[in-house]
């Protein structure tokens, strides 16, 4: 087994100045430590003391921000000699809200309305849009997502001569999710 020792430098300038960086390390967690000491008297004092011996919560409030805040100076100072921790605080975590992971398999079902003729001047209807919805899907041991697509669709000619209030845009209709049915379900079997 190797002595703690070995590690330590042959210079005196250098463990002196080691040894007083301890020793003020050590100085300010016991005095952090005391504070923290103090504050939970104070606690125990106020949750368990009697009623004249209570605190007010407002200055209980200031003391434990004051605490608060010299904690995170110690610690601050604590991370700028500590090369490792503050890279490791700088990078960023990467957060995927909303997404289902890019990895998985995807099979896309693009669900087109009847009829691509408009209903009022029977011209040929075009893409404008599409709503895009994804669900994860689970095959036993397997995971992939179904895209699901749906496209909009207007017409040229009623855009141009203002008939469009009359057509609009025409869609698909959203096909029933499993949730739906299984919801729906659930309140037949209970009515």
């Amino acid at each position: 087994m190797t002595d703690a020792t070995d590690a330590l430098p042959d210079d005196i300038e250098r463990l002196k100045a080691m040894l007083r960086a301890e020793r003020s390390e050590n100085a300010r967690l016991a005095a952090q430590n005391e504070r923290l000491l103090h504050m939970l008297r104070q606690l125990r004092r106020n949750h368990f003391g009697r009623k004249s011996e209570k605190l007010d919560e407002d200055q209980l409030a200031l003391g434990l921000e004051d605490l608060e805040t010299a904690i995170a100076s110690g610690g601050a100072g604590v991370e700028k000699t500590d090369a490792t921790l503050a890279a490791s605080r700088r990078t960023s975590r990467k957060v995927n809200r909303g997404n289902l992971p890019a990895h998985l398999p995807r099979e896309e079902i693009v669900i087109e309305p009847q009829a691509k003729v408009c209903p009022c001047c029977g011209g040929d209807l075009h893409v404008i849009g599409e709503d895009r919805s994804e669900r994860l899907d689970k095959i036993p041991a397997k995971y992939r997502v179904i895209v699901t697509r749906r496209p909009k669709y207007a017409c040229r000619a009623c855009e141009r001569t203002g008939a469009d209030d009359i057509a609009g845009i025409i869609q698909a209709p959203a096909p029933a999710r499993p949730s739906d049915s299984f919801h729906s379900m659930r309140s037949f079997t209970t009515s």
